[in-house]
């Protein structure tokens, strides 16, 4: 990363883009999913050979009762800690239904109805997210969803993750698919002996299992988002620390090397310092090699004032937002297109990734200019309630009849008129 100076608005599109994606999956990702459309667990197990390099004998397996207390002591408390503020964050979000009389006699109202049958993703591979585990199950727990299906990949040995069966047996989720990528979400989509089909899919991935979920969508299947590489954009003033604004670009560089960090300062000595260190903390961590190839298409930006600055961030509207400022509080009104948002010094990115409550599957690239991250709300849909009394039926048939002669459907008009007359009779 260079520091650079923040050009004219006009001249933002080349810093607004994002690293460019494969556009060679599809044909791939296609194939996947005829062949598990033919050939069901016969195809999951092929998969799974050839990707993971294990064998499985079965590919639903039993989640042990003490997986939770087989876990370090240590592990145990900080799942439960992060359990309860994300159920918590989310069992506020779920709202009485309110009845409105919008004339009267008529009145209306809206229900929550849980989605039925809900498949899972939790990534696996290099770093089995357990994390991903608890924002999927969470919510969907607190919508009700009566039936969950959690798909993740087998470890080297062919078995599953220990953390990730602890967090199961803690949840309650009595079984887990011992399948990942591309096939498991085609699985879901489609359906086999051992794989129920859902009807949405929820969870994280990489690039095959975006394009998977895409190509699920295609088939009617609903998805939360299409989530792409993981992104921070921090805006500093010069008055936190240096080190905190580096180590939260990291955490999100280390996620992998299409991963994108973004830096915005109105003070050009801070945001070097934050460059150098950087550079110093880089040099400390295990995935240094992943984390530089992401910081290769990064950028830091210097600009005059703080207009600017979050104008900028605005149009970026990044996944994860940091306002690394002693006054972060003073900007919330002006932040109008995030993921979700961290404010001052003392709220980095990683809290939100694992413990402090929200939700975090967000929207990226760009997406958070219109969606919003996974909620309870992304396991629910509504169903909208209406009650005519005669009096209401009555108040509201003039409007209806014209309405319905005016676009000339007789048979509308009729369903409104001959209870009308009924009630005149």
């Amino acid at each position: 990363m260079v520091l650079e100076n923040l050009p004219s608005p006009n001249d933002w599109g080349r810093l607004l883009g994002r690293p460019a994606a494969s556009q060679v999956l599809a044909p791939g990702v296609a194939k996947i999913f005829a062949k598990v459309a033919s050939d069901g667990d016969a195809a999951l197990r092929t998969f799974t050979k050839r990707f993971d390099g294990v064998v499985l004998d079965r590919l639903t397996v039993p989640v042990a009762p003490d997986a939770f207390e087989a876990l370090a002591t240590e592990l145990q408390d900080a799942l439960r800690t992060a359990a309860c503020n994300i159920r918590t964050f989310h069992a506020a979000q779920f709202r009485e239904a309110v009845r409105v009389e919008t004339s009267p006699g008529v009145t209306c109202w809206r229900e929550a109805r849980p989605i039925e049958k809900v498949g899972l993703y939790v990534p696996g591979g290099s770093a089995p997210l357990v994390s991903s585990l608890l924002m999927l199950a969470i919510p969907a727990q607190v919508a009700s969803c009566p039936n969950l299906v959690v798909c993740t990949p087998p470890d080297a040995d062919g078995k599953l993750n220990a953390t990730i069966a602890g967090a199961c047996a803690f949840l309650g989720i009595e079984e887990v698919v011992l399948v990942g990528g591309a096939q498991a979400i085609a699985a879901m989509a489609i359906g086999t002996k051992s794989v129920p089909q859902v009807d949405l899919i929820a969870g994280p991935g990489n690039a095959f299992v975006t394009e998977a979920k895409r190509q699920a969508q295609q088939r009617g299947i609903a998805i939360d988002m299409l989530a792409g590489p993981s992104e921070v954009l921090v805006v500093g003033d010069g008055s936190s620390p240096a080190a905190f604004a580096a180590a939260d670009l990291l955490s999100q560089a280390e996620h992998g090397e299409d991963s994108q960090v973004m830096l915005v300062s109105t003070d050009r000595s801070w945001a070097k310092a934050v460059l150098e260190e950087v550079q110093t903390q880089l040099a400390e961590l295990p995935r240094a090699q992943m984390a530089a190839a992401a910081l290769n298409h990064s950028r830091a930006l210097w600009c005059e004032n703080l207009d600017a600055a979050l104008a900028f961030s605005n149009a970026y509207a990044p996944e994860h937002l940091i306002l690394a400022s002693n006054q972060a509080g003073d900007w919330l009104p002006h932040i109008t297109q995030a993921g979700s948002v961290f404010v001052g010094p003392w709220s980095p990115e990683s809290a939100g990734d694992y413990a402090s409550g929200p939700n975090h599957t967000l929207p990226t690239g760009g997406t958070a200019r219109t969606s919003a991250g996974v909620s309870v709300d992304t396991f629910v849909k509504y169903t909208t309630f209406q009650e005519l009394s005669p009096e209401g039926l009555r108040n509201l048939a003039p409007t209806v009849e014209t309405l319905a002669r005016a676009e000339g459907l007789d048979a509308h008009k009729r369903a409104v008129s001959l209870r009308n007359q009924t009630l005149n009779a």
